[in-house]
């Protein structure tokens, strides 16, 4: 018998003593409840067909397929207004950093096309006529300061670009030869655009002498401006040569880029030649053509073997 038991016969005797009658547990009588019946809602239901997996039905018109990636439209351009085409493989960042590249180009090209006449046209006249040549010269000296900072701002830009594309890095086929013989062949097209450039800036000085240009405050100022431009092409030619030490694919890119306007002026200067029965100015445009050309193969070829690629043999058979 447990302790507990023992307890309660205890007070059973105790209560019977003192005439309680024994201890019962009351039970409560339990009350009935209703079942329990759900509300009606204020408002008759609607029926609705039973859920089935199915998609949605259409809307009266077939489904139109979207390509997954669309370039934005071109903006309207008008008379006189000209940008370089994008590459539609882009990035969206890429695309971004671009459109800014060629949105500070233009002011950079108008500080230093208005620039450069300006101040070596004023400094000619200055020194030849009067005074009033120093006066333009200043203002001269002022947009090609602004096209500088144009100039600068492209370059960070620039920069950013490089880091956000793979073909500015060096590549990782670096550690095969091809690629390794791909790039200095690049470097040795590079170099002879370089001298390309040198001579074209020399030819255009020369041929100033026979034009009267250095007699010409205003022909002094527009030979300058048209002998900077290849004097520019072979600076950045330059730049490219240390890239294309380390194996940066980007060096060919940009060399083809400036071979495409030597190509273009090579045409020009041709056709002059054409047109005036001048045998040696078109023999020399023609011979510029196909140099161009054949560099800007070649360099696309150099530039697909340092990435890793077999695009085709650089030198006749000889790689």
């Amino acid at each position: 018998m447990f302790p507990g038991q023992q307890q309660n016969q205890w007070h059973q005797q105790q209560n019977q003593w003192q005439g309680y009658p024994p201890h019962q547990q009351q039970q409560q009588p339990q009350q009935g409840y209703p079942p329990y019946q759900q509300p009606q809602p204020p408002y008759p239901q609607q029926g609705y067909p039973p859920y089935q997996n199915q998609p949605y039905p259409p809307q009266g018109y077939p489904p139109q397929p979207y390509p997954p990636h669309q370039a934005p439209p071109a903006p309207v351009q008008h008379i006189g207004e000209s940008r370089m085409r994008l590459d539609p493989h882009l990035t969206p960042e890429q695309r971004e950093l671009a459109v800014r590249i060629q949105a500070k180009a233009k002011p950079m090209s108008y500080g230093m096309v208005l620039g450069l006449p300006l101040t070596f046209g004023g400094l000619h006249y200055g020194f030849t006529r009067g005074p009033i040549g120093f006066a333009a010269a200043v203002v001269g000296v002022g947009l090609l300061a602004f096209g500088s900072y144009s100039l600068i701002q492209m370059r960070g830009l620039r920069r950013r670009l490089r880091l956000v594309t793979a073909d500015a890095w060096r590549s990782p086929a670096a550690h095969l030869p091809g690629a390794r013989k791909a790039a200095t062949f690049a470097a040795y097209l590079n170099g002879l655009l370089v001298l390309l450039s040198l001579a074209g800036t020399g030819w255009l000085l020369y041929k100033g002498v026979g034009w009267g240009a250095y007699g010409n405050s205003f022909g002094f100022g527009a030979l300058m401006t048209a002998a900077a431009l290849p004097f520019g092409m072979a600076i950045g030619a330059a730049s490219t040569l240390p890239q294309l030490l380390q194996v940066i694919p980007a060096g060919a890119k940009v060399g083809r880029s400036l071979y495409s306007i030597i190509f273009a002026l090579a045409t020009t200067v041709a056709g002059e030649g054409v047109k005036g029965g001048e045998v040696e100015q078109a023999a020399a445009g023609i011979g510029t053509m196909l140099i161009c050309a054949a560099a800007m193969t070649l360099l696309k070829r150099a530039a697909a073997r340092m990435r890793g690629e077999h695009p085709g043999p650089l030198r006749g058979g000889r790689d």
